[in-house]
């Protein structure tokens, strides 16, 4: 068995515990959560999308997700829409305050990413972004063990995959 502090999994969460300390103290700032500012930024760069492929794309449960979308419509932030045609569907966007509200932080945040990749080196983050793309493609490869792969869950969404098409605004 490995030692604990070689344990892949327990290297990638401290290295997420430690990009996440840059960041947490903005989104405190601007009344945000994590999880909240993940839905703002899928909503911000895909435009109006679909629950579940929100859900896939920023890596939150649906029943986590409706929560933090019930908060953010409060806050005014989120719109929601079903279709007359489905009403199964439902369809989010930001309101012009969640656009505001991403216009704000997205400025201090990447300062933040400046100081990280100052910190850091342009190469190696560089890099880093390079090797946890690819280590994201595993999950679309068949595990070495069927059995192992049978009681895995299934990955929600790769980092590299194609863009979807947003709806339309209206």
């Amino acid at each position: 068995m490995r030692k604990f502090d070689q344990s892949l999994p327990m290297a990638l969460l401290r290295a997420r515990e430690i990009a996440m300390g840059y960041f947490r103290p903005l989104l405190k700032a601007h009344g945000l959560t994590e999880q909240q500012w993940r839905v703002i930024r899928v909503l911000h760069e895909y435009g109006e999308i679909e629950f579940h492929e929100l859900s896939r794309i920023a890596w939150i449960q649906p029943p986590s997700l409706t929560g933090i979308l019930t908060r953010l419509e409060k806050l005014s932030l989120v719109s929601r829409k079903r279709p007359a045609t489905d009403q199964r569907r439902l369809f989010l966007s930001l309101t012009p305050a969640g656009l505001r509200r991403f216009a704000k932080v997205s400025v201090e945040s990447e300062r933040r990413y400046g100081e990280i990749e100052r910190r850091l080196g342009k190469p190696r983050l560089e890099s880093l972004m390079t090797i946890l793309r690819d280590f994201d493609r595993l999950a679309s490869e068949p595990s070495i063990d069927d059995a192992d792969s049978a009681a895995a869950p299934a990955p929600l969404a790769p980092l590299s995959r194609p863009r979807p098409r947003a709806r339309p605004r209206r």
